[in-house]
């Protein structure tokens, strides 16, 4: 698949996301990525063995630990395109990966764990 089909789709997956939550994600840069750097799998304790996949990333401070007069960086959720195609076969299993995967980012953006995470 190629890198401009991936990031439409993406764009739709952001897209199809509650309009409440706009409000929320002012200060989320989502973007695309081919592959997680040997850092970030280092600093989440992961190799880059097979069947040892990071598909997307969260980078910031949730919302819930936020001070008053917070002024950080944007923070970043970062989707990984190499790891979901090496999962995903058909166009279908892609564009539900993407979906997935963007939702469980946003929810560390919202302060949720991974236990709490539904995928």
């Amino acid at each position: 698949m190629s890198e401009r089909r991936f990031r439409e789709f993406v764009a739709e997956a952001l897209d199809d996301l509650p309009d409440e939550w706009g409000e929320l994600l002012d200060n989320v840069a989502i973007v695309v990525e081919n592959e997680p750097s040997a850092e970030d799998l280092q600093d989440l304790g992961m190799d880059s063995g097979e069947g040892n996949e990071l598909l997307g990333l969260y980078q910031g401070t949730p919302l819930g630990e936020r001070g008053f007069g917070y002024s950080g960086l944007p923070d970043r959720v970062v989707i990984y395109r190499g790891p979901i195609l090496r999962i995903a076969f058909t166009r279908e299993e892609v564009v539900k990966q993407i979906r997935e995967t963007v939702l469980h980012e946003l929810g560390h953006h919202f302060g949720l764990k991974e236990a709490d995470l539904p995928f």
